[in-house]
């Protein structure tokens, strides 16, 4: 007796819709390079869509744990803190108040909104909410809102473009790197793919295309660009992890579907989340005009 024929090997998926990971691809590097190019509010009306998006997919992968954030106030502070703190650092509006002022006033003003707003719905979990709340507006629209100082002040587009490609090489080289050498995990209980060896590639390609930018872009010392590419690896690396903690604490794989092909956008922006604050920082204490 002959045993039954086996079923034929099936195609293994790649998982993700590569076409439309290619055309959306594409699509995003063409706008950010035709903004920063030639239109930098069109670029900071870009950060404001993807930070506000990226709130409510937040907001969204919070409620599957009961957690009820106040998404309206939020992506309208959203807005006003990204489009107020760059106008008020160009000098296009608020000449009264510093940029900084700006920021803190949206800042403390999007607090206040999401706490008063959640009253009609009663004192039940009113501090679990809120905390929903204040979580996303501290880790979305605070820290994104830094991109806006990036841009703004004199050679903006430089700078953004060697904070940009910095990021960039850190995922760029922790992959490669981490594919062809990775051993060691760097966060297993959180982020099971990256490694140690990965870590130091990211290290290497970011120093690479920091000290060039420096040199070619920017115009200043290379080390600086060093010092820029380890800083987008350290933070960039952290911004990874925190979104990786999130889904696996809500259980999803991607934070939504809004970018085809790509998962969520906060897949796409959690490094650069993280690590505008801290590169700004650095930029504008050792570039010039920064």
């Amino acid at each position: 007796m002959t045993d039954a024929a086996a079923p034929p090997p099936q195609k293994r998926s790649a998982g993700r819709d590569l076409p439309a990971a290619i055309a959306v691809g594409v699509g995003l590097v063409a706008v950010v390079v035709a903004t920063l190019a030639w239109w930098h509010w069109g670029f900071i009306i870009l950060v404001a869509v993807a930070l506000s998006l990226g709130a409510i997919e937040l907001s969204n992968a919070l409620g599957r744990q009961g957690m009820r954030a106040e998404i309206v106030p939020i992506v309208v502070g959203t807005t006003a803190m990204v489009v107020g703190t760059y106008a008020a650092a160009t000098g296009v509006g608020f000449h009264l108040m510093s940029w900084h002022s700006v920021l803190l006033t949206f800042l403390g003003a999007t607090v206040l909104a999401v706490l008063i707003v959640r009253f009609p719905r009663g004192h039940e979990n009113f501090v679990r909410d809120a905390a929903a709340s204040v979580f996303i507006i501290g880790y979305i629209t605070l820290l994104g809102s830094f991109t806006a100082l990036i841009l703004a002040g004199e050679h903006g587009a430089a700078r953004m473009v060697t904070f940009l490609l910095c990021v960039v090489a850190n995922d760029t080289g922790g992959y490669v790197v981490g594919v062809l050498f990775g051993r060691r995990p760097l966060a297993p209980a959180i982020s099971p793919k990256k490694t140690w060896e990965g870590l130091a590639g990211s290290v290497l390609f970011a120093c690479v295309v920091g000290g060039l930018l420096a040199a070619f872009v920017l115009g200043v010392a290379w080390w600086i660009g060093v010092i820029i590419g380890v800083v987008c690896v350290f933070f960039g690396t952290c911004g990874d992890l925190i979104e990786s903690a999130v889904k696996r604490d809500v259980g999803i794989k991607d934070m939504s579907s809004f970018l085809p092909g790509h998962g969520g956008v906060m897949d796409r922006i959690d490094a650069m989340l993280v690590a505008a604050a801290p590169a700004w920082l650095v930029m504008y204490l050792l570039v010039p005009g920064g």
